[in-house]
C-alpha cells in the first residue's frame, strides 16, 4: 500500500487530534502576539507612571504616586494647589465633545440625503469620502492652517472683499473681538478654539458619514412617506420618525467620534493656544518635548485613558438603557 493510499484509509478519528492540536497551536500563537502588541506597551505605560524623575538627568523606576498627585493638586502641594493638568484634561474633553457633536450633527442630514440618491451616486460620494481618509491628519491641518491664516486665507479674503468693514459698520465686528476672532484690524481665526474645533470636526467628518450611512440606509422610506401624507412638516418628520429609529448608532458614533479625538494632537498644536492645550499635547511635551519627564507623561497617558474608558463605559450603559426601553 502507498502512503497516499494509507493516509486516504486512515479513521477520521485518528486525523482528529491532529488537526485539534493545530487549531489550538494556531489560536495560542495569535494570542500571543495580541498580547504582545496589545497589553505589553500598556502594561509598560502604568509601569513607568509611577517611576521617577530625577532632576538633571533620567527617570528611574520606582513604585511612587508623586505623579498621580502632581496631575490633580500641581507640583507645589501643599504649599500651593494648581489645577493646570485638569485643565489640560477638561479642554480635551471640551474640543471632543463639541467636534464629534459637530461632526455628528453635519453629517447627519448629508448622510440622509446621500440615502436618497441613485446607486451609483451613493457608490462614487462613498469611494470619495473613503478615499479621503487617506490623507494625514498633518496633511489636513496643514490646508486648514492655510486656510485661515491671517495674511493668506479667510481674513485676508474678508478684508479685501469688504466684509470686516460691513462687520464694523454693523457692530459685529465687536462680538467677534470679544469671542477672541478678531483683533482691532481685522478678524483672525488663530489662535482659538473655534479653529480647532472646526479643524478636529472636518477630521472625523468622514467617519460620521460612514457610521451612519447603514443604519440611515436601512430606513423605512414609507413611515416618513405617511408622515408627509398626514401632514408633518420636515422637521416633525425628522425629530418623530427618523431620530428614534437611529437613535442607537446616533449615540454610537458621537462616543467613538469623542474618544478617537481625545487624542487630537497636530490640530490642538497649531490653532490652539498654549494656555489651551490639551493632554494629548502636554504628554508629548512631557516624553519627547522640553520636559523629558517620561513618568510624568505616562500618568497623563494613563488618565486620559481612563477617562475614555470610563466615558465608554457610562455610553454602553446609557445605550444598553435606552435599547431596553
Amino acid at each position: 500500500m502507498t502512503v497516499a493510499e494509507h493516509i486516504q484509509t486512515e479513521p477520521a478519528a485518528a486525523r482528529a487530534p491532529t488537526r485539534l492540536s493545530g487549531v489550538r497551536l494556531l489560536s495560542w500563537a495569535l494570542t500571543a502576539v495580541i498580547v504582545t502588541l496589545c497589553v505589553v506597551p500598556f502594561l509598560l505605560v502604568i509601569a513607568i507612571s509611577f517611576g521617577r524623575k530625577i532632576e538633571g538627568a533620567a527617570w528611574v523606576w520606582d513604585f511612587t504616586l508623586a505623579n498621580y498627585q502632581r496631575f490633580f493638586v500641581g507640583a507645589l502641594w501643599p504649599d500651593e494647589v494648581t489645577f493646570l493638568y485638569l485643565q489640560q484634561l477638561g479642554f480635551s474633553f471640551w474640543y471632543a465633545v463639541i467636534a464629534s457633536l459637530l461632526a455628528v450633527l453635519t453629517a447627519l442630514p448629508f448622510t440622509l440625503l446621500l440615502t436618497r440618491q441613485s446607486r451609483g451616486a451613493q457608490a462614487a460620494w462613498l469611494v470619495f469620502i473613503l478615499s479621503s481618509l487617506s490623507l494625514s491628519e498633518v496633511f489636513i491641518v496643514m490646508g486648514w492652517d492655510i486656510l485661515l491664516s491671517n495674511n493668506s486665507g479667510l481674513p485676508a479674503l474678508f478684508k479685501s472683499t469688504g466684509l470686516t468693514q460691513w462687520l464694523k459698520d454693523s457692530g459685529w465686528f465687536q462680538v467677534l473681538r470679544d469671542w477672541g476672532l478678531a483683533n482691532p484690524r481685522n478678524v483672525k481665526f488663530k489662535t482659538s478654539q473655534f479653529a480647532t474645533i472646526l479643524t478636529m470636526s472636518y477630521l472625523v467628518w468622514p467617519y460620521a458619514v460612514i457610521l451612519l450611512y447603514p443604519a440611515l440606509s436601512r430606513l423605512d422610506r414609507s413611515q416618513t412617506e405617511a408622515a408627509r401624507t398626514m401632514g408633518a412638516g420636515a422637521w416633525c418628520v425628522a425629530r418623530t420618525v427618523i431620530l428614534p429609529a437611529i437613535r442607537l448608532p446616533l449615540f454610537g458614533t458621537t462616543l467613538l467620534l469623542f474618544v478617537f479625538l481625545l487624542g487630537t494632537y497636530v490640530a490642538v498644536t497649531v490653532f490652539a493656544a498654549p494656555a489651551q492645550h490639551s493632554t494629548a499635547v502636554a504628554i508629548y511635551t512631557n516624553i519627547r518635548g522640553a520636559n523629558l519627564n517620561a513618568p510624568f507623561g505616562a500618568t497623563q497617558a494613563v488618565i486620559l485613558l481612563i477617562s475614555a474608558g470610563v466615558c465608554l463605559a457610562l455610553g454602553h450603559r446609557i445605550n444598553t438603557w435606552a435599547g431596553s426601553r
